[in-house]
């Protein structure tokens, strides 16, 4: 079984990108990561990057007049490293549909909160002014409906009394870290595939809110 070839890409600090950087390298993952592109050029993900040997590019959107210039290129160098799986890590740009049909199934997506709740962005705290008790994160295949692929896996975090968003984000980062690894090496065990709008996982369909973690 040849190892999964994967692509990520990152806007920022790209925390998660070590964590699965940690994963190839432990074997926990059954791939490697072959590129990592970032649209901003000072992104530190690109050291963490280059501080494993792994290629990096930077393609800034700010050159190209519409988002969908922007994603044909996108795409265009996202084919050049023949990649498995493409691994949404902190970037923050809304795909245009092509891109995201392009990869259908095979583009993996985290997003801080449990969804289908708080979409978007100012997840966590959203979840505090709504006085939720429990909060947390989702890894989800992507589709043309933002952040609105099939979840596969999330982690549950509690929202504390004097939680603020920052002290909340911390807790919830530190699952990211756990859950992301473990869902992208599912996909290298050839144990995770999307059918139409819903993921399955060892030949199981997963309800829409997916699998928790810890089982």
């Amino acid at each position: 079984m040849s190892n999964t070839r994967l692509v990520v890409l990152i806007s920022g600090s790209g925390s998660n990108l070590q964590a699965i950087i940690n994963a190839c390298q432990s074997n926990q993952i059954k791939g490697e990561v072959v590129a990592v592109i970032s649209n901003k050029d000072n992104a530190y993900g690109l050291t963490r990057a280059a501080n494993a040997g792994i290629n990096t590019r930077v393609l800034s959107h700010k050159t190209f007049a519409t988002r969908e210039d922007y994603d044909v290129e996108l795409a265009s160098l996202i084919d050049s490293f023949n990649p498995d799986l493409v691994v949404l890590a902190g970037f923050m740009r809304i795909l245009s549909p092509d891109l995201v049909q392009k990869f259908n199934g095979k583009m993996l997506n985290i997003h801080p909160s449990l969804l289908p709740k708080y979409q978007g962005l100012n997840t966590h705290q959203r979840a505090i002014d709504a006085k939720d008790d429990v909060h947390g994160v989702s890894v989800h295949f992507v589709t043309e409906e933002l952040d609105g692929g099939p979840v596969v896996l999330q982690a549950k975090v509690p929202i504390l009394a004097d939680d603020t968003a920052d002290t909340l984000a911390q807790r919830v980062h530190e699952q990211e870290h756990i859950i992301y690894p473990l869902v992208v090496q599912w996909f290298s065990e050839h144990r995770l595939t999307m059918e139409a709008d819903y993921a399955i996982f060892d030949d199981q369909p997963l309800p829409a809110q997916g699998a928790t973690y810890p089982k």
